[in-house]
């Protein structure tokens, strides 16, 4: 009588040592190349420490941010769409214009991103933020 050979049942995929790795290695590739797409925000550009940067006054803009989302553009309260309009019209008066925002530290960070999104929008290459120092 002639023996046959036994049929060999296939590996299960979970006892593989070597898929488990293959995976693993995949999971990390992932999240290492997950790392490189954040978003960079705005790219702004800073002026060397060398060369300080003269302003003149009239192409200075000064805003404020209050702490209740309040834009106030020279004195006056306006709102997201007024700033935009002024800007626009003062930015084709001095091409040079410099856009200074003066943020209140209890600002809605929103408000702050709306401001700014604005001005970058209009091609305002000029532009300088401090926080406002908070009251004792």
């Amino acid at each position: 009588m002639m023996k046959l050979k036994e049929r060999r049942k296939p590996d299960d995929p979970g006892d593989s040592g070597s898929l488990n790795d293959l995976s693993f290695l995949l999971i990390i590739f992932f999240l290492v190349i997950a790392g490189f797409n954040i978003n960079k925000g705005y790219l702004m550009q800073i002026p060397e420490k060398d060369k300080p940067r003269l302003v003149h006054l009239e192409d200075l803009v000064k805003c404020e941010l209050t702490a209740d989302g309040a834009i106030s553009l020279d004195g006056s309260t306006v709102t997201a769409e007024q700033l935009e309009v002024k800007i626009r019209e003062k930015k084709g008066e001095y091409p040079n214009m410099t856009f200074f925002l003066l943020i209140e530290p209890d600002a809605p960070y929103q408000s702050v991103i709306d401001v700014v999104h604005t001005i970058r929008a209009l091609d305002v290459e000029n532009f300088s933020f401090k926080m406002k120092e908070a009251a004792l």
